[in-house]
C-alpha cells in the first residue's frame, strides 16, 4: 500500500482501506460518463469513489505504444506532465458526470499550482487521486495528485464548466 515518502507531502487521499487492484468501472463503463475517445481516453480503469462522487482514484498503465512514447523522448521515455494533468482532469470530469442528472460535457478551465516531482515512465502504473472542492451544477474545482508507487509524481488544481451535452 502506497504511502508518503516524505513527511512534508502527504497524500491528497487516504489510501489505508482501499483496495488499489479493484475496477469499479472499467472503459466502457467510464465512456459512459466521459467524452474522451481514442488518444486522449487516459484513464483505464476507475479504482474507487466515495459515496456520491466527491473523491475518486483512476489508474492509468503506461504500456509503452502510446503516441508519445516515441518522442517523449527516444532513450528514456517519460509521460509528458500535461498528461499527467489531463488524466487527473478527465477523472475529475467522471466524478463531475456522476453527479448529474445526464452526463455533459465539460471541459478544464484553469490549472493552478501544478507541480512535477517524479516521472512516470514504460511499464508503470499511475493512480490518480480527485478531490472536489468546490462543485455545482455548471462548475467544478478538483485537487488532483499522481502517484506510483509511494512517490507522489505530480500534483494541481483545475477547475472545470459544463459546455454542453455529452452526446455519445
Amino acid at each position: 500500500m502506497p504511502s508518503p515518502t516524505r513527511p512534508d507531502r502527504k497524500f491528497l487521499l487516504d489510501l489505508e482501506g482501499i483496495d488499489l487492484s479493484a475496477t469499479i468501472a472499467d472503459r466502457d463503463a467510464m465512456f459512459e460518463l466521459i467524452p474522451h475517445r481514442f488518444e486522449m481516453a487516459l484513464l483505464d480503469r476507475i479504482v474507487w469513489v466515495q459515496d456520491g462522487g466527491l473523491s475518486g482514484i483512476g489508474a492509468m498503465k503506461v504500456q509503452g505504444d502510446e503516441f508519445w512514447v516515441r518522442g517523449h523522448f527516444p532513450s528514456q521515455p517519460m509521460l509528458p506532465g500535461v498528461l499527467m494533468v489531463e488524466a487527473g482532469a478527465q477523472l475529475s470530469c467522471y466524478l463531475y458526470n456522476l453527479r448529474q442528472q445526464s452526463p455533459q460535457l465539460a471541459a478544464f478551465l484553469r490549472i493552478e499550482n501544478a507541480a512535477f516531482r517524479r516521472s512516470v515512465t514504460v511499464g508503470e502504473e499511475l493512480f490518480l487521486l480527485c478531490d472536489v472542492v468546490k462543485a455545482s451544477d455548471r462548475r467544478f474545482i478538483s485537487d488532483i495528485q499522481g502517484v506510483v508507487d509511494d512517490q507522489i509524481c505530480f500534483e494541481a488544481r483545475i477547475s472545470g464548466m459544463r459546455i454542453g451535452e455529452f452526446e455519445r
